[in-house]
């Protein structure tokens, strides 16, 4: 898949949506013992790439360092699901204090400006140095349920049509 074809995707308003709202992205990758990994974490966009802030000896950050290749979702509970499928390869570089991103991800969550504000006292307090983490897209996939189904399903749904 291409740069334009991902732009294309990630463009679609429930994309942006789903980009910019509260939900978490479950990040997949294999960990050191080959087993695989997913967590919830917060995220933000900076150009076309994704990017994820965590303490430097956080276990992802030794196996992103080994095998770079990720996936991620970003989904509503709700129904019908929307979807966001993404693949890619992450970058892990150490930096000083805490990236600006990291602040706008968690501000996504926050309840209220209260809650953020005892949130952010609490990150500076902690943080001296984190490890950002960019993922640079190699495909993509919006399920909406709309518009756009799984394969399988959309297969499925044709079959039946043909009996």
């Amino acid at each position: 898949m291409n740069k334009t074809e991902i732009a294309e995707i990630l463009a679609k308003p429930y994309s942006q949506a789903l980009l910019n709202g509260p939900e978490p992205a479950r990040f997949a990758y294999d960990g050191l013992d080959g087993d695989p990994r997913v967590v919830p974490i917060g995220f933000w966009m900076e150009g076309d790439q994704l990017q994820i802030a965590t303490v430097p000896k956080a276990a992802k950050v030794a196996a992103l360092r080994k095998n770079p290749k990720v996936a991620l979702t970003i989904d509503t509970g709700a129904f019908p699901p929307k979807v966001l499928l993404l693949r890619g390869t992450a970058e892990v570089e150490l930096i000083q204090g805490i990236p600006e991103g990291y602040l706008v991800a968690g501000r996504k969550v926050m309840a209220d400006e209260e809650q953020y504000n005892g949130w952010l006292e609490g990150v500076k307090a902690l943080y001296d140095e984190m490890v950002v983490i960019t993922v640079t897209l190699t495909w993509a996939k919006l399920l909406d349920f709309e518009t756009t189904i799984p394969k399988a399903v959309e297969d499925l749904i044709a079959t039946k049509q043909q009996s």
